[in-house]
């Protein structure tokens, strides 16, 4: 009965490790085990077959799950293969603008921002609003701001 986990530890240069099994127990596995040896890395998620050998708990037939080949930004589903470029800048927009609650997409940072008195926003006030533009290879751009995502962590997930 195949079980998931994740890979805990890896000692490439032994060729071994250890994987965290759903029930949260540790178990040994050994590269030769391994369907896709290429993609080991610690905390990288896995399908194996449990076992027992002499030392213990241990873990065969292991599969390393690909990472996944989607990110999702906003709700919007983009293949990572389909991103030709990015690119981040700044934008000075009105400090009064604040995004549509229609959205549903809000930070906490938004609804701290949202919460704080209204007095601080003087009419005509600019503020610099980060952003985020992504073009596919179809020549398809997107736009996101900071408003609606975390552009860092995304460009994290970009960045891979």
């Amino acid at each position: 009965m195949a079980m998931n986990g994740t890979i805990t530890t890896w000692f490439k240069d032994k060729g071994f490790g250890f994987i965290k099994d759903e029930n949260g127990d540790n178990r040994y596995f050994h590269v030769i085990k391994v369907a896709n040896p290429d993609l080991i890395k610690k905390d990288a998620a896995v399908t194996f077959e449990p076992t027992t050998n002499s030392k213990g708990l241990s873990a065969y037939a292991v599969k390393v799950v690909p990472e996944s080949k989607y990110i999702y930004i906003a709700g919007e589903r983009l293949k990572l293969t389909a991103i030709k470029s990015f690119l981040v800048y700044h934008e000075e927009v009105p400090a009064d603008t604040r995004i549509d609650k229609e959205n549903g997409v809000l930070s906490v940072g938004v609804l701290m921002g949202s919460i704080r008195p209204k007095s601080e926003t003087k009419p005509g006030e600019m503020r610099s609003l980060k952003k985020l533009a992504i073009t596919t290879f179809q020549g398809t751009t997107l736009i996101f701001s900071e408003d609606e995502i975390d552009v860092d962590a995304t460009v994290k997930l970009l960045g891979k």
